[in-house]
């Protein structure tokens, strides 16, 4: 199965423009999310480089954010670059269980593949993905069984439908 981002753009834009006031879009070299302004009457989530999984993930941290959140730039949120400490690495990971938890749900749902992102290449120690993983899916599992939450959702339905994948199931999910 092809995975365009282009396709992604039109699948998010006709499920969430009218709605949420929010568009996907292709950005450069870094990913970040912009409220409407003064200059841009919408939302913009901005994806790195064309890469459907960069737009995924920044997608995933739209549905973790609330409305307050998302009238902020990155949705306020801190972001230690690349080159973390382990405690900070671990403090990273504990806020990424969440948004890694919608975006492999949201991968799923396209048949696009899932792997968590640890996201520091540079830092001075091997951060444990397989732990990591293991940590995303046991959040993935209890989203499941509570439901999806209505981004989610909404999001989930329209990729599937696009790409027919059928109903997602707690078995589809494996640590690898």
């Amino acid at each position: 199965m092809t995975h365009h981002y282009t396709d992604l753009i039109t699948i998010f834009n006709e499920t969430f423009f009218a709605s949420f006031n929010t568009q996907l879009e292709l950005g450069g070299d870094e990913p970040i999310y912009l409220p409407a302004d003064d200059s841009v009457v919408y939302h913009r989530i901005i994806f790195a480089r064309g890469f459907y999984a960069s737009a995924l993930h920044e997608i995933a941290h739209w549905c973790v954010a609330g409305p307050e959140r998302r009238l902020l730039e990155d949705f306020g949120y801190w972001y230690e670059p690349d080159g973390r400490t382990e405690a900070v690495q671990a403090a990273f990971e504990k806020v990424e269980v969440r948004p890694q938890a919608y975006e492999w749900i949201l991968s799923r749902s396209a048949g696009f593949p899932f792997t968590v992102s640890c996201d520091n290449l540079n830092g001075d120690f091997e951060p444990d993905r397989l732990a990591f993983m293991h940590t995303v899916h046991q959040e993935v599992l209890r989203i499941l069984a509570d439901g999806l939450p209505q981004r989610v959702k909404m999001l989930s339905e329209a990729l599937r439908a696009f790409y027919h994948i059928a109903p997602l199931t707690a078995d589809q999910f494996l640590v690898k």
